[in-house]
């Protein structure tokens, strides 16, 4: 009909326009940046040939006139979009040199490379970027053009302090000592004989002292300079000797070879020096490059700034110490204080992706680990949150996936020593799966059809062996967790914007976690292997009781009743009775013994309640308590 748009049409605008539009977006910028590109290369020949040209000329002009005439044709906009192009002055003792060379096309390539924001990047999952090299004396040579403009055009300089102070009070001795971290740490680059010897004099000034090594010692007079240079004035100076300082703390202890530039030999300056890094770092940052976040929970950082792209040696430098530190510590003290350093730096790290897959990785360790300390397991958790609520889609995704492997490989050994560290894990662990509903689907769909597969591949081919992939703590912990997910993202009283709970975007994962469930419960109906029953019958009654939805729990419990292990007449037995939380199958000792049935009495009548306390308010409560009431009168 005419007016109604095609099928196929439909169908693109569904499935393919957004990305669609997304690509035709990259482009235009792409195309964008080649022009502003092509027209600063213009810029800048025209530039030289008028340079040249005056070179030609015996007659001294006016220096006035001159920078008139270059910038006659120029707005204020487009001064600044040229990279602070200033008019070159004549020199007695040198020939003219133009400051659109190198310097100036690396800094454009850096640009085109790092425009984008931190909490919107592209690309696979955890994959670096690279932050480009810094300039060669930019800063000594941008203050000299400064200067000579005051001297030649007074006019102009004037109106560059009404306008923009910032330029003329550009502080470029900060900046200078960072950049020589990225030289530090790539022994590669050729050095400057006076940047060395400036670092020196720098280090030296302090107060210290070189070892045999040439490795400069750390003493708390150093760490006293540091301390009110960072948190009173926020000096990148000082938080570039600290970062160097406590990469050599971190790495103290290393069986790899590292060239350090610092060596630390007391105990107290090693604490001392700890604490100075972990507190004052993140502030320094969020003093020079602020953090600021969206109602929405996303945070931007200016990442294609000159000064984010010099600190990037040392964000990188600092996070691999930390990390590095994590994995190495005991102390749970200790260890919460550095774990509470990680959350201020999140932000700072969402453009580097290899240095967030060991961050995601280490954190989870920690937190999956039962012989961690609450305090510290809480902590870490509260990092791989944060850095789930400010990243974007690709690296919620990921942050999922390697929360849900740790959360498996922790539950492997389960006892009375552990069970409340895994209770823990899924209890924080199902929070995630609600930051964004959508990946928490996807993901959860994954896994439960991998539970699925296991099931399936154990019924349709049996081996002797093939029940364990079912019947070990992993997979029960497993379907435990997915039904606290469902229970918690999927209930009314939970969430009040649900109407029901069919309105969760969870909800479709709810048939096929039950259905797998009482798969698994039936798979070798035998009474050596009750107490996983009841594990799993606990975790359908918690699906049943927070989306009310029906689940028929009553038939496998009954069927316990009609087992030779309670219609038989048990043995006498001294064993103490069994811990049915801490075990999956009954030992041989405990079958058909009075012990042990006394044990599946408490269970099943326990079990029995919860299930029909759920539905006791329910109009159809008579009919469905009926059947198992008839059953136990005749057991009795």
């Amino acid at each position: 009909m005419a007016g109604q748009a095609k099928k196929s049409t439909k169908k693109f605008e569904k499935n393919r326009l957004k990305d669609t539009l997304e690509k035709r977006k990259e482009v235009a910028k792409i195309k964008q940046r080649a022009q502003t590109k092509a027209k600063k290369k213009a810029r800048n020949a025209k530039d030289h040939a008028t340079a040249t040209g005056d070179d030609d000329k015996p007659a001294v002009q006016n220096p006035q006139k001159n920078s008139d005439k270059k910038f006659a044709d120029m707005s204020v906009d487009q001064f600044f979009q040229g990279g602070f192009q200033l008019p070159e002055l004549k020199k007695t003792k040198s020939k003219p040199q133009l400051q659109t060379g190198k310097r100036k096309r690396d800094l454009e390539d850096a640009s085109a490379k790092g425009s984008g924001s931190s909490s919107e990047a592209d690309g696979q999952l955890f994959s670096d970027e690279e932050a480009p090299d810094g300039e060669e004396n930019g800063t000594e040579n941008h203050q000299e053009d400064l200067d000579a403009l005051a001297e030649k055009d007074p006019e102009f300089y004037k109106y560059l302090q009404e306008n923009d102070a910032g330029l003329l009070a550009f502080e470029g001795g900060d900046l200078a000592e960072v950049d020589q971290l990225s030289e530090d740490n790539n022994p590669k680059k050729k050095r400057k004989k006076s940047q060395e010897t400036t670092a020196e004099t720098v280090d030296v000034a302090v107060g210290d002292a070189e070892d045999p090594d040439g490795q400069i010692e750390v003493t708390m007079a150093m760490i006293s300079k540091w301390k009110p240079a960072m948190a009173e004035q926020y000096s990148l100076r000082a938080m570039r000797q600290v970062v160097l300082a406590f990469r050599s703390a971190a790495y103290v202890n290393a069986n790899e070879e590292k060239e350090l530039k610092y060596a630390i030999s007391s105990p107290d300056v090693y604490h001392r020096l700890l604490v100075l890094a972990l507190e004052h770092v993140p502030t320094v940052l969020q003093h020079h490059l602020p953090a600021k976040e969206s109602t929405t929970g996303k945070v931007r950082i200016a990442t294609d700034s000159k000064k984010f792209r010099t600190l990037t040696p040392l964000l990188k430098s600092h996070s691999a110490a930390v990390l590095h530190l994590l994995e190495n510590l005991s102390d749970a003290s200790t260890l919460k204080k550095t774990l509470d350093s990680l959350v201020p730096l999140l932000p700072y790290l969402l453009s580097f992706k290899k240095v967030l897959k060991s961050l995601v990785k280490s954190t989870v360790d920690i937190w999956s680990d039962p012989s961690t300390s609450d305090s510290a397991r809480i902590t870490a958790f509260l990092v791989i949150r944060r850095l789930a609520v400010i990243s974007d889609a690709s690296i919620r995704e990921a942050v999922l996936r390697t929360t849900y492997q740790g959360l498996v490989k922790g539950s492997r050994v389960t006892n009375h020593h552990t069970l409340p560290a895994i209770n823990l894990m899924k209890n924080s662990a199902a929070e995630l799966w609600g930051i964004d509903p959508a990946i928490g689907y996807t993901t959860g769909f994954v896994y439960i059809r991998q539970l699925a597969v296991h099931l399936r591949s154990s019924i349709t081919q049996p081996t002797k062996d093939s029940y364990k992939q079912i019947y070990n703590w992993q997979y029960v912990h497993s379907l435990d967790f997915w039904s606290r997910v469902l229970s918690t993202h999927c209930s009314p009283l939970t969430n009040p914007s649900l109407k029901s709970a069919s309105d969760s975007p969870l909800h479709p994962l709810l048939y096929p976690l039950v259905q797998i469930t009482l798969g698994a419960l039936r798979l070798i109906p035998t009474p050596t292997y009750y107490p996983l029953r009841f594990h799993l019958t606990r975790s359908l009654l918690r699906l049943s009781r927070a989306t009310t939805t029906y689940i028929p729990l009553a038939p496998s419990l009954l069927e316990v009743l009609q087992s030779a292990e309670m219609s038989k007449a048990p043995k006498p037995s001294t064993l103490k009775p069994l811990d049915f939380s801490t075990a999956l199958r009954v030992p041989k000792p405990y079958l058909r013994t009075r012990t042990y049935q006394d044990g599946l009495g408490e269970q099943l009548v326990e079990l029995l309640a919860d299930a029909f306390a759920t539905w006791a308010k329910h109009v159809a409560f008579p009919e469905l308590a009926l059947p198992p009431v008839v059953h136990l009168k005749r057991w009795l």
